[in-house]
């Protein structure tokens, strides 16, 4: 890992990227910026790319020299070599659909994996001044003033309550995750976009995300990895935790795609 010598300093590292990026998004959130369909008809727009430039160069003067798979360079076809014994996973802009929508809940997510379990995360949240991180025993909510990070606190899961308060996706609410909700009679839902969802539990906040769509890895290594930090954890339906690296043996896009899972605080 280069010059880092520690995982605190390496988080050090990424959360001062993160919120580099998040920034530059924030200067195109403000003035408005064309929109793109990608191939698979997903959107983007210049604030994608710019904020992931300002993390993969922020990656290469470092000397990392860890391999990164990251959203709109795989989209393009570039995706390193690289096996789920240690590499990075980057989300620039996670929440497109709330960017283009004026919605505050995008985040910019940076996650390193190892041993295919996600071990360090970071996600920031520009539009609301949060950002959230997490390595191996403590994760952190931390309040932004002036672009600056500020005020830091430890967070924890709770307990889970019955009925539970459930996290979804505003953009991609499916029928099997309304019938999931319903399983949970009382449960209070809350609908929110990107990554949050994870930080949501792991601040103590909410006890269940289920997501039954597609998603990428980059979608959930960072939000999981603090989720991780903060004692809860991702599974899949049947009840594994969510693994990371190429499947299949593949390195297309599809080898990243992420079964369906369901995120949770602490169980007991």
């Amino acid at each position: 890992m280069g010059m880092m010598k520690d995982d605190a300093a390496l988080l050090a590292f990424f959360e001062e990227l993160a919120v580099a990026a998040g920034l530059e998004i924030m200067r195109y959130y403000e003035a408005g910026c064309e929109v793109e369909q990608k191939s698979d008809d997903t959107p983007v727009t210049a604030a994608d790319r710019a904020a992931e430039s300002i993390i993969l160069d922020g990656f290469a003067r470092a000397g990392l020299g860890t391999p990164c798979v990251s959203e709109e360079a795989a989209s393009s076809g570039v995706i390193p070599a690289c096996d789920a014994g240690g590499f990075l996973l980057v989300d620039p802009l996670d929440g497109t659909r709330e960017f283009i929508a004026r919605r505050p809940d995008f985040t910019v997510n940076i996650g390193l994996i190892r041993d295919g379990a996600p071990a360090l995360g970071v996600v920031f949240a520009p539009a609301r001044n949060l950002l959230y991180s997490g390595r191996p025993g403590v994760a952190y909510e931390v309040a932004l003033v002036d672009g600056k990070m500020a005020e830091r606190r430890e967070i924890r899961v709770r307990s889970m309550r019955t009925p539970p308060a459930i996290v979804a996706s505003r953009s991609h609410l499916t029928d099997e995750t309304r019938a999931f909700i319903n399983r949970h009679e009382g449960a209070e839902t809350v609908s929110i976009g990107s990554s949050l969802k994870f930080c949501i539990i792991a601040r103590g906040d909410a006890d269940l995300y289920p997501r039954f769509g597609r998603t990428m890895q980059w979608d959930t290594a960072a939000g999981d990895a603090v989720l991780r930090a903060a004692g809860g954890r991702a599974l899949t339906v049947e009840g594994e935790p969510l693994t990371y690296g190429p499947k299949g043996g593949g390195q297309g896009l599809d080898a990243f795609a992420s079964p369906h899972f369901i995120a949770e605080g602490a169980s007991a």
